[in-house]
């Protein structure tokens, strides 16, 4: 019998910074991450009196490109080109990492900024050089993601440095879900409260058990990093103003408001 979900979450609560585990309206305190053996303290505080965070501090922040048909033709115009064997990788930084109710960060010098909504994975135990069949032992859970992407210095940049790794371009949360068949889990996207993307991981090219198997050939994945697994369909640009939801099924809604910068 599947274990029944369990929703993690990091929260600030004045000058406390916490993992606990969500439980109707408390929130169960622990003594470290749950992924790092966290126990609880004893101490539960109300949900509704602190502030939700990113629910992970990742030491690594990996993504893949063009893993929904979708967005391969969205984005590419290359439907007749064969599917790479392999899931196309990219890197984020630790710094790009915000949290539900944190602004985005529309830079100065910023043209063409994306939204892109993704289910997330939170890896649970160290992972190298392991096979398919394996990699399921190393995930943890699964959380809400915005690849937030700079379409100008993707294009134009030698690296995609600035265009994915600028501070606040990976917001993450609301809580990290345990217990999902996060093989089959809808993402949603809304911008403005309009659907914008909706699309289940079902239908990703190379599933989220080949993609943890296939990094792990190259980087020992630890307790806590993460992967964002693609986005869905067609991304669009995003302004000052606009609110960006990004929903995915059994985890919740990962909300930004994109801001000009100071």
């Amino acid at each position: 019998m599947a274990a029944e979900p369990e929703r993690y979450v990091r929260f600030a609560d004045g000058d406390e910074r916490a993992y606990g585990v969500q439980q109707g309206e408390h929130i169960v305190v622990l003594d470290a991450a749950p992924w790092s053996g966290g126990a609880p303290t004893g101490r539960r505080v109300a949900a509704e009196d602190v502030q939700l965070l990113a629910p992970v501090e990742p030491s690594k922040v990996i993504a893949v490109g063009y893993n929904y048909l979708s967005h391969r033709e969205d984005m590419t115009h290359e439907e007749r080109r064969p599917i790479p064997e392999y899931p196309p990788l990219f890197l984020k930084l630790p710094t790009t990492i915000t949290g539900p109710g944190s602004d985005i960060v529309y830079p100065p010098d910023a043209t063409d900024l994306h939204y892109e909504g993704e289910l997330v994975v939170v890896i649970g135990s160290t992972a190298s050089r392991i096979d398919e069949s394996e990699a399921a032992a190393h995930i943890f859970g699964v959380t809400a993601g915005n690849d937030v992407s700079e379409r100008n210095w993707q294009a134009n940049d030698l690296q995609w440095f600035r265009a994915k790794g600028t501070d606040t371009f990976g917001p993450l949360g609301p809580a990290v879900v345990t217990g999902l068949d996060y093989l089959d889990l809808r993402v949603t996207t809304r911008l403005n409260g309009e659907v914008v993307q909706d699309q289940s991981s079902i239908d990703h090219i190379h599933d989220i058990h080949a993609i943890v198997s296939y990094i792990s050939r190259y980087v020992t994945l630890h307790p806590g990093d993460v992967i964002f697994t693609g986005t869905p369909g067609a991304t669009g640009a995003i302004q000052p103003g606009d609110v960006i939801q990004v929903e995915v099924e059994g985890v919740g809604v990962l909300e930004n408001r994109v801001v000009a910068a100071p």
